[in-house]
């Protein structure tokens, strides 16, 4: 099985394209010119054993916005394409990361219904060039692409980017958990009502 998935948004702000391989060995090819993003997609990819491809450019001379929102949507929407019907998947899967003073949990249902909650208090304005207030519209705008439901919680943590890289490595592993094949499942989709659309 190839669960690979690929989505390209081209707008007059960004031009975006995103490929995620679900069952890969965590290799990751990513440039969005952003680079405390770059850094947090390589954790998502190397924690969650996805192989991941994001090329993005964007009108960063205005703020990192766009670019952050175009990259979360092309991320879930690929992330969704990978899964396909869903079927024979674990669904859900949840993890607490530490990262030196740092703790995230972050709990994930490939539910089929984007939602998200996310918690993420982050005291300064910056990461980089990255606006500290993107870290959740990123989280927020990819659960809702994506169509899943995305909780997130920052348990303890003094330093912004520490805060944020267990959040994203939290993320890793919670999914890595959710798109796991089940055996018992074969090809059965883990839902009551026999569907995750």
């Amino acid at each position: 099985m190839n669960r690979t998935g690929q989505y390209a948004r081209q707008t007059q702000e960004t031009n975006v394209t995103v490929t995620i391989g679900l069952d890969g060995s965590g290799a990751a090819d990513v440039d969005t010119g952003i680079g405390m993003l770059d850094h947090m997609l390589r954790q998502l990819s190397t924690h969650g054993l996805f192989d991941l491809d994001v090329k993005a450019t964007g009108d960063l001379e205005v703020d990192s916005h766009h670019t952050v929102e175009d990259v979360a949507i092309c991320l879930g929407r690929a992330l969704d394409a990978a899964l396909g019907d869903k079927a024979g998947i674990t669904r859900m899967g949840s993890a607490i990361v530490p990262l030196d003073e740092a703790l995230a949990l972050v709990a994930v249902d490939l539910s089929g219904r984007g939602a998200a909650a996310v918690d993420v208090p982050l005291t300064g304005y910056r990461l980089g060039t990255l606006q500290t207030e993107m870290i959740a519209h990123f989280l927020d705008t990819f659960a809702i692409q994506g169509n899943l439901t995305l909780h997130v919680r920052l348990l303890a943590g003094e330093n912004d980017h520490h805060k944020a890289e267990a959040v994203f490595k939290a993320l890793a592993r919670a999914l890595s958990q959710a798109v796991q094949l089940d055996p018992r499942r074969r090809e059965s989709v883990p839902s009551s009502k026999g569907s995750l659309e």
